[in-house]
């Protein structure tokens, strides 16, 4: 594990608007499932990846989401603040470039998470990144395996891991919300709100864009009634695996 990314960027910043009235009064990284913040599962996974420290970008709520973490040493938390203005995706990473390095980093979506099966997800996507081949490598899940995800595939895998838009193909891959990618894709671009979706599809243009399946549970919790189904599948999960 210590040949991964030993850094990460954790997009928290987001309004939630989808999840009120909850986060009318606490963030949607601090929702909590089964009696752990959304936050905080996504950093213990990248704790277990050997990440030692973590960028988190925050605006709604932001010094709830600063209190939260304040405590942590593993990984180590950063605080890059958008109370500013929002920045999208992209565009969250570009403020965050100076305290996320030069080397490849992880970076995951604060708001889905994942129970594994066997070996740490984060830890295969680790020994699966190539630089040479690769700008950007995606973790995907397959539609049977995910809770919270009500629309189609996001993106079609080639034998070699390529990867392609799936154009809402039924038998799609879901972005599962991490992936591994190359700081330099990010480098001299001007802080503007930008989706990662761009950095994307021009990776895939450039055959460039790589994906590696999960294997366990993908879930994505977008509103309150999706909180009982994400726990309900997090009992499953931890069940099959006793």
């Amino acid at each position: 594990m210590s040949a991964g990314p030993t850094t990460a960027m954790v997009l928290a910043a987001g309004l939630g608007t989808r999840m009120r009235p909850i986060t009318e009064r606490i963030p949607k990284p601090l929702v909590e499932i089964s009696g752990r913040t959304l936050l905080d599962r996504g950093l213990d996974s990248l704790a277990e990846a050997g990440v030692e420290r973590a960028v988190v970008n925050v605006h709604h709520h932001a010094a709830q989401v600063v209190a939260h973490v304040a405590g942590r040493t593993r990984p180590k938390v950063m605080i890059s603040d958008e109370s500013d203005g929002l920045l999208d995706s992209a565009g969250g990473v570009v403020r965050a470039l100076p305290l996320l390095g030069d080397r490849p980093f992880f970076l995951i979506n604060a708001d889905t998470f994942w129970i594994d099966r066997d070996e740490p997800n984060l830890t295969r996507l680790a020994l699966a990144w190539d630089g040479a081949r690769m700008d950007i490598l995606l973790m995907l899940a397959e539609l049977s395996s995910t809770t919270g995800h009500t629309g189609k595939g996001d993106f079609s895998r080639a034998s070699d891991g390529r990867l392609s838009r799936a154009k809402n193909s039924p038998d799609g891959l879901v972005y599962a919300g991490a992936g591994i990618f190359d700081p330099s894709l990010f480098a001299g671009r001007p802080v503007e709100k930008r989706s990662l979706n761009e950095y994307f599809d021009r990776a895939a243009e450039a055959g460039r864009l790589h994906g590696v399946v999960m294997q366990g549970h993908w879930i994505t919790v977008g509103t309150p009634d999706a909180i009982p189904l994400a726990e309900a599948a997090v009992a499953r999960a931890l069940a099959g695996r006793r």
